[in-house]
């Protein structure tokens, strides 16, 4: 399905100008994994630091949740009847082993809206017949679609061998599976990286645990983004386990912070949570959106990278930390010339809190 007029818009709006993308991984630009800037927005104040700060900017007992996702090498090459090559970005897979797909134009610049049942490719052994848009299967025209894959092909194996990792026009070439991961990824299951926990190192959380932040983690599989259209995201995979639904519960009834690394920590707690801010954990597929109509229940502050205009995902970040606040750490990005995408800058948006008192940092005053 396409975004139409109807789709919920953020009230957050600006414009990125040129120069502020991040077009390789901090670490082939000399900068540390955790070097990069980290952006600090909260009622009071905004305030600027780099990622390796994280552990001043956090007090004992708040509590990290990161997703252990690992990203796959989801982008194929793919054949027509006629012979002519396409891209194919896997998206995902379903329970009766027909894969989620989308079909790119052939510059990459956005999906190809041609599709139609009953079409064809061909990757590598197998054949794609596409079967249905998805998650909608009235859609028309649609940028997801299910295909079935003949002979039954398990999804991770046949990506193993013949994918890549997805990548767009900002990045610069192709770079190793490696670069597209965070260093807790163990679940292979993502379609493009939960990149916003990529700044951190093994030394950072042990950095954080032992100033007494907790770190719990959850597993939601990320299918493929929008950044052409901004459509809401697709129903996702993910798995909440029991313990960390506890650890999230007990943080809250004890008034500390619950702080999601990333929109997908966002989408796998709040579907979990209760209209009381409990949650419990479980696992399935989730369609939850949230935005205007549904505020965050149990995050409290939010670990994020930068999005794009008119992106969903900023939707997501107002419904938790509220459009005010987003508006003055985007204004305050740009004016920083803070970098956008998965390998640039970060924020940590902490709404109805402040910084630690003694925080160094250059504030930008007042809100």
């Amino acid at each position: 399905m396409i975004a139409t007029a109807a789709t919920p818009r953020p009230e957050t709006s600006f414009v990125v100008p040129p120069g502020l993308e991040a077009t390789l991984p901090p670490e082939r630009r000399g900068i540390p994994r955790d070097g990069v800037r980290l952006l600090a927005a909260t009622p009071a104040r905004v305030s600027h630091h780099r990622f390796s700060e994280l552990p001043r900017l956090l007090e004992p007992g708040d509590l990290v949740v990161v997703n252990t996702s690992a990203t796959l090498p989801a982008a194929l090459t793919v054949r027509a009847g006629g012979g002519s090559a396409a891209l194919l970005h896997v998206s995902g897979w379903l329970d009766d082993s027909s894969w989620i797909v989308e079909v790119r134009r052939p510059d990459n610049a956005g999906p190809d809206l041609a599709v139609a049942a009953g079409d064809v490719l061909r990757s590598g052994e197998v054949s794609l017949t596409f079967a249905r848009p998805h998650p909608d299967p009235t859609a028309a025209p649609s940028r997801l679609w299910d295909v079935a894959v003949s002979p039954p092909t398990d999804a991770l194996a046949h990506l193993a061998r013949h994918g890549r990792p997805i990548v767009y026009g900002q990045v610069a070439g192709h770079l190793p599976l490696s670069d597209h991961q965070t260093v807790y990824a163990d679940v292979p299951g993502s379609a493009e990286m939960v990149s916003a926990g990529r700044p951190f190192t093994h030394a950072l959380l042990a950095r954080l645990r032992a100033h007494g932040v907790i770190v719990a983690s959850l597993t939601l599989h990320a299918g493929v983004s929008s950044p052409e259209f901004h459509e809401l995201p697709a129903p996702e995979r993910y798995v909440v386990p029991g313990e960390t639904a506890r650890l999230v519960s007990a943080t809250r009834a004890a008034g500390r912070r619950v702080i999601a690394v990333g929109t997908t920590v966002v989408r796998a707690l709040e579907t979990v949570a209760d209209h009381r801010g409990r949650a419990r954990g479980g696992g399935g597929w989730t369609d939850l959106v949230l935005g205007p109509g549904r505020p965050a229940r149990v995050v409290t502050g939010l670990i994020t990278g930068l999005h794009l205009p008119e992106s969903s995902h900023l939707l997501l970040l107002e419904a938790v930390a509220g459009a005010g606040i987003v508006r003055r750490a985007y204004d305050a990005a740009l004016e920083r010339r803070y970098l956008w995408h998965e390998f640039g800058d970060s924020m940590l948006l902490m709404p109805g809190t402040w910084l630690p008192i003694g925080v160094a940092g250059t504030s930008t005053g007042d809100a």
